[in-house]
């Protein structure tokens, strides 16, 4: 029997999957920040400042960093005004169109020199074993189809010492709240895709696919699997997401 893997609420085969994931992008990726700001409230930017936080980068001496499925650049363009003159970080996503917004901003940002593209697959990484000093991956890990070869490319990449911080979508533990989220998140999310950027199927299988990622304990189990140490994570904004973290040791 083939393989398969959840989009959204219904499954598909495995091989499928990857490109659906692209069809939902392509079509989000020019209105993809401006809807994080109108569905988080504007909250996505205090969460990745937390993520930033984590990784702390060097503000002294060399200091490399992969951030995953980050296309548009938003962590990245963080990181380098975090860290110091030293500082680089290689952006890779699969979508092109992604990858595209972001290299427009980082030539309007001026970070080009500092901050690179590569079109690639987080379940097989084109860069050399120990090649970084920080992997990051923001809301994106939900959309892989095969988690687990993720992380384990992503310890790969990864320096002796190194670390990952991974921010995403989680459960909501507050009483009354989960509920109030739940209307928020199949009601208003695809409405407002539909006003802003013109779909509205899109932002609704993206909310699926929040209810459908693992629980923390869950996803932290996969991180040691994978071979992380020191594993961590931390819900905030009762646990609309949850920062996990681990380190190559």
């Amino acid at each position: 029997m083939a393989e398969t893997a959840q989009f959204g609420a219904k499954r598909v085969p495995l091989a499928a999957k990857q490109a659906l994931v692209n069809d939902v992008f392509h079509s989000v990726a020019r209105r993809y920040d401006l809807m994080n700001d109108l569905m988080s409230l504007g909250l996505h930017r205090a969460w990745k400042d937390a993520l930033v936080t984590a990784v702390n980068p060097s503000r002294t001496t060399p200091f490399s960093a992969l951030d995953i499925a980050g296309g548009t650049g938003d962590i990245a363009f963080r990181i380098i005004e975090a860290g110091g003159a030293q500082t680089r970080v290689t952006v890779c996503d699969i979508n092109p169109d992604m990858l595209e917004v972001g290299r427009e901003r980082a030539s309007i940002y001026g970070g080009d020199a500092v901050v690179t593209f590569a079109e690639a697959n987080a379940e097989a990484l084109p860069f050399a074993d120990a090649s970084f000093d920080a992997a990051t991956i923001a809301f994106g890990i939900r959309n892989v189809p095969r988690i687990e070869r993720a992380l384990a490319e992503t310890f790969r990449v990864l320096k002796i010492g190194g670390k990952f911080v991974c921010l995403e979508f989680s459960s909501v533990d507050v009483p009354a709240l989960d509920r109030l989220y739940d209307f928020y998140s199949f009601n208003v999310i695809p409405a407002l895709g539909q006003i802003v950027a013109g779909d509205a199927e899109s932002y609704r299988y993206l909310v699926e696919s929040i209810r459908r990622f693992p629980k923390p304990q869950v996803f932290a189990a996969m991180l040691r699997a994978a071979g992380f140490a020191r594993v961590s994570f931390q819900a905030m904004s009762g646990g609309i997401v949850t920062l996990h973290s681990g380190w190559r040791l």
